[in-house]
């Protein structure tokens, strides 16, 4: 009896994969850090100020952080 190469192919969830190299990585963890930083402050100048108009056009300007990284997440 013979041996032969067997041509039947592993399924694809018992195999690790591949992980992609994301170009953006270190331009994504610094727009997330400012994005949490002028939240933070944001909510905090929400709270404790007279007007909430300044926190909230703080946390507004922080939104455009993450809506830029999550721009960057999807094209890669």
């Amino acid at each position: 009896m013979e041996i032969q190469n067997s041509t039947v192919r592993r399924p694809d969830h018992r195999r690790r994969r591949r992980e992609e190299k994301d170009r953006f990585l270190p331009v994504r963890q610094w727009l997330n850090g400012i994005f949490m930083l002028g939240a933070v402050i944001g909510v905090a100048v929400y709270l404790l100020a007279d007007t909430t108009t300044v926190g909230i056009i703080i946390i507004l300007a922080a939104m455009v952080f993450k809506i830029i990284e999550c721009v960057l997440r999807f094209i890669r």
